[in-house]
């Protein structure tokens, strides 16, 4: 208590706090806002079908605004793939790559061109978005989407939808200049957070109806304790790397001889895998669900095959985030750059030659630890599904039968049970909140406070 205290102690720290608050209140009451022109009972119907579909993944991200076409329905995500396109291209384009390099003014210009580049995806997606309400009818029983489809529709939505994903990236960009935390993360936070009561309202008429036994609840509880508390020790974990600094003299005093340690995170790609993997195996679904494809028995067939809990399923879902782990660390660490800037400073690993060697060594040791750090997000990511639908052995080639025999019902049916707090829901908010608290914990010890660990600081994901 003494912590939260300090915090509205410090006059510029309240400030913080009390102005991000205050924008994540202008968010969700823009989400409250719809987008005119839409019959919001078909596009429930429409939001409960879709659910498995790259519809429902954003949605997640949305904070439910994309399911009830809010002018906030495309949420933060056109500003997270301009931003993801533009690293891509910093390692092919060395025009990008040389801003990237040239400081504070490099990276206002890679800004610029991701805020440009987020109002060009939000009008494609916009428009998309306008040409798919208006074809779906026949997924909502005969319910029309659009009171009155056409080109005064489409530009409307484009518009509605295009000025409210630039106002959610301002509200974004003033929470990290002038509150507390990253603000992208912290509105994704918010609008995963925001389903918290609908989820202990929904656990309770499961309770309430037996649909869910008082033994089955505790066991959930301890569940999501114990995967919260995984997930706060691996996002901590770090492998550190000695480095040692010769002495040298400039002028008459004498420079280096110092030890100190680089820190390699065990998940040094956060949860961006697990958010690649799972956009391109909800992409066939989402094709699936076109009209034109509707009744095609091989497209339903590759569905059903890719479906929750489905060998090929899980073998691509692993084998994904195993891949985008390794793909997003080498973009965001380079190696070669880190044995160069040791070299020039007169830095070196001890036992390991300056230069080529020195970034082999690292190199070695961060494929190691990416493999752990990319394990483990594939177990958090695959938990929420085991328990409810489980694992499907019966289509597994030659041994699937045999061993949907001898396998126990809660493994291969599931447990029925929604964990609400589970995969890239969990990441997000266990990692926004350890971000975050330790922005405001760095806030009162630069202040001469005590932090809210009396004994040790938090680290968050960025070390």
């Amino acid at each position: 208590m003494d912590s939260l205290k300090n915090i509205f102690a410090v006059p510029e720290l309240r400030k913080r706090v009390l102005f991000t608050f205050g924008l994540l209140a202008v968010y969700r009451l823009g989400s409250k806002i719809p987008t005119p022109g839409i019959n919001t009972a078909a596009l429930q119907e429409l939001a409960d079908r879709a659910q498995g579909t790259m519809f429902g993944l954003y949605d997640m991200f949305s904070g439910n605004n994309l399911s009830q076409m809010t002018i906030f329905a495309l949420g933060i995500m056109p500003y997270i793939s301009a931003s993801i396109i533009l690293q891509l291209l910093t390692v092919v384009w060395p025009y990008l790559e040389r801003l990237s390099k040239e400081g504070d003014l490099g990276r206002r210009k890679i800004t610029q061109y991701t805020r440009y580049g987020t109002i060009a995806l939000s009008i494609v997606q916009g428009l998309g978005i306008a040409f798919f309400l208006e074809g779906n009818t026949n997924m909502t029983g005969g319910l029309p989407l659009v009171f009155n489809p056409g080109w005064g529709f489409r530009l409307m939505t484009v518009l509605t939808l295009t000025t409210g994903s630039v106002f959610v990236m301002w509200l974004g960009e003033q929470i990290t200049e002038r509150g507390i935390g990253n603000g992208m993360s912290l509105l994704i936070f918010a609008g995963i957070v925001v389903g918290l009561p609908t989820a202990v309202a929904a656990t309770i008429v499961q309770l309430q109806t037996n649909e869910m036994g008082l033994f089955r609840l505790i066991a959930l509880v301890g569940v999501m304790v114990i995967v919260v508390a995984v997930i706060v020790f691996v996002e901590r974990a770090h492998r550190k790397v000695t480095v040692q600094y010769a002495r040298r003299m400039v002028g008459r005093r004498m420079y280096g001889g110092a030890s100190t340690h680089i820190p390699l995170k065990v998940n040094t790609s956060g949860v961006m895998p697990v958010i690649f993997a799972s956009s391109i195996l909800a992409f066939p679904a989402t094709i699936a669900s076109m009209p034109f494809l509707a009744n095609n028995a091989v497209a339903r067939g590759i569905v059903a095959q890719l479906g929750q809990g489905y060998p090929l399923y899980i073998l691509l879902y692993v084998g994904m985030i195993i891949f985008f782990a390794y793909f997003y660390t080498a973009i965001i660490f380079n190696p070669d750059d880190v044995a160069e800037n040791m070299r020039k400073y007169g830095g070196f690993v001890p036992g390991i030659r300056p230069g080529k060697r020195t970034a082999e060594y690292i190199d070695g040791i961060l494929a190691r630890i990416t493999l752990a750090g990319a394990i483990y997000l594939a177990i958090v990511a695959l938990l929420p599904e085991f328990l409810l639908t489980g694992f499907k052995v019966e289509p597994i080639p030659f041994i699937g039968e045999r061993l949907d025999a001898i396998v126990p019902g809660w493994i291969t049916n599931g447990m029925n049970v929604q964990f609400y707090f589970g995969g890239t829901s969990l990441l997000i908010i266990v990692g926004v909140a350890m971000d975050t608290v330790q922005q405001v914990e760095s806030q009162l010890i630069m202040r001469h406070y005590d932090g809210f660990m009396k004994k040790t600081r938090i680290r968050g994901r960025r070390g």
